[in-house]
């Protein structure tokens, strides 16, 4: 049934919204495709960090190696500000179509070349040394790509619907880290255990360049955002937005007061809840790759569309509620579910249905010593209420004995793996779901909170490097300190060691809740006004 009208103002009106609608769905979708790849792009490095610190690190020290590729990844994040700096200033001067167009493609070259760096045991310590340099073009091209989505799409938005309309963007962080963890678990089933070890961990890096090449075509066909079109239309775009950005004292400090008092908690709370709680559940927990992989990928999947949820709703009340009942829920429950995650899959004492024992020797020779073997005993244990655990221990023997290090016998290498059963699965699902429902109300309103602070003219750069400092820094930084400090409590015997590396994010996300709570205003602002 036709739409009837009282007045040929009010159909021209409704005309006009409507295409407006299909104008910002239009810019969404580009926008939000490049990023989402680019953050694929970021991630699947994370993803499968106890893949590659196997394969880019020595593999004597499996701890050490985990730490070392923990490090490189923070490495990606820590440059995160710099790339802000560089393409945010680009961004504020030639226009945001452009610029993310250039950060897209920085982003899947580099990613695309790790998938062809040779391992460690090929090339030695260049190996890992190239893995950084890309890793850290990685961190600058994604510098730039946020603000710029994020400030692009605001742009186009109408004022009432902006945290609506920029939730979409917040959704492809999420979104690529889901789409990563599937790739991985589709790369894994469709090739034996050996191939993926040997090649199959490649193929996800591989994939990114295909998705970059039609990005790219779409991207190309957007046009500038009307607001900073007009503003170089008139005259008004920023010679020296660095300049105007941070040696501006007043605008310097909205720089602060984003960065202390909303950006940085948030950026805790979403590297716990998506980041750390698959590393915990990895190496913390040693519940298998690919059953982590899983339950990441459906606690993510369901928690996505709250993002928008979250965004709609910061239009109604304010961005400001939103985020800090989120940093208040997560710093509350951290220590909880972190508590019943450990204790779920507690395997002692319970009732072992198969339990063998099995050695393995394979002999090794190296240039300048004699031949020696290495030793692995595996362990199988099939228990009553469905779990299951494998433990492989590897000792090195030389042609006299075991090998010896400081008078003593070299400490085995312990790899283990427990499988949990359909209802462990559920509760740990539901356990990360709640820290994704935190990640969203923190995340889902950011951009709109960040673009609202700024001018049109230096917008780009100035909410770029609040949000890549407490994202890259604060919580790129996050997987790295909390498995040091659960590290460090572990071997000094503390009795709830898997809990210390919740102290990072809970102190960080709460200072952030005190800052933000006394200096952010509730109010939301109109950046249609901002373009003087």
């Amino acid at each position: 049934m036709a739409k009837k009208f009282n007045s040929q103002q009010e159909h021209d009106a409704y005309v006009e919204e409507k295409q407006k609608n299909r104008t910002i769905w239009g810019v969404i979708m580009a926008s939000s495709l490049g990023t989402l790849i680019e953050w694929y792009d970021f991630y699947i490095f994370g993803s499968l960090a106890v893949v590659l610190a196997t394969k880019f690190f020595p593999a004597d020290n499996p701890t050490a190696a985990f730490l070392s590729t923990l490090a490189t990844f923070a490495a990606g994040f820590v440059v995160r500000p710099f790339g802000a700096l560089f393409f945010g200033r680009l961004g504020d001067i030639i226009g945001r179509k452009y610029t993310f167009l250039v950060t897209l493609l920085i982003m899947g070259f580099s990613t695309f070349l790790i998938g062809c760096v040779p391992s460690y045991e090929t090339i030695g310590f260049v190996a890992p040394v190239l893995v950084l340099i890309l890793r850290l073009l990685q961190g600058l091209a994604l510098g730039g790509e946020y603000g710029g989505a994020a400030t692009y799409v605001a742009e186009y938005s109408q004022p009432h619907r902006r945290g609506y309309w920029t939730s979409w963007i917040q959704t492809t962080a999420t979104a690529g880290l889901f789409i990563s963890l599937i790739v991985i678990l589709v790369t894994k089933t469709s090739l034996t255990a050996e191939e993926f070890d040997n090649w199959g961990w490649r193929i996800p890096f591989w994939i990114s360049i295909l998705m970059v090449g039609v990005s790219y075509v779409i991207r190309r066909n957007m046009k500038e955002s009307p607001l900073f079109a007009k503003a170089k239309k008139e005259g008004k775009t920023s010679t020296n937005p660095l300049k105007e950005s941070f040696g501006n004292k007043f605008n310097f400090k909205f720089v602060l007061l984003a960065l202390f008092g909303a950006v940085m908690g948030q950026g805790v709370v979403w590297y716990t809840g998506q980041f750390y709680a698959m590393s915990f559940m990895q190496k913390v927990m040693n519940i298998e790759s690919a059953q982590v992989d899983s339950m990441m990928a459906l606690a993510l999947f369901l928690g996505t569309p709250l993002f928008v949820l979250f965004g709609w709703l910061s239009d109604k009340v304010g961005r400001k509620p939103i985020m800090m009942i989120g940093m208040l829920l997560a710093i509350i429950a951290y220590r909880p579910i972190y508590k019943t995650m450990y204790h779920s899959v507690d395997i002692q004492g319970k009732e072992v249905t198969k339990d063998g024992l099995t050695e393995k020797r394979t002999a090794k020779v190296h240039e300048k010593i004699a031949t020696d073997s290495i030793i692995t005993f595996h362990t199988e244990k099939v228990f009553t209420d469905g779990f299951s655990m494998k433990k492989d221990s590897i000792v090195h023997w030389s042609a006299s004995g075991p090998i010896m290090i400081d008078g003593k016998p070299q400490t085995p290498v312990v790899k283990e793996a427990i499988t949990v059963n359909a209802d462990t699965r559920w509760l740990l699902i539901l356990m990360v779901f709640i820290q994704v429902v935190f990640v969203t109300m923190v995340y889902g309103p950011i951009a709109a909170f960040l673009v609202e602070m700024f001018p049109v003219r230096i917008r780009y750069t100035s909410m770029s490097l609040p949000y890549h400092i407490g994202n890259g820094v604060f919580g790129g930084l996050l997987p790295a300190v909390a498995t040091y400090l659960v590290t460090s409590a572990k071997s000094s015997g503390h009795a709830e060691w898997f809990l210390q590396g919740l102290w990072y994010p809970i102190v960080v996300a709460g200072v952030c809740l005190v800052i933000g709570t006394i200096y952010l205003k509730t109010k939301n602002s109109n950046l249609d006004e901002d373009v003087v």
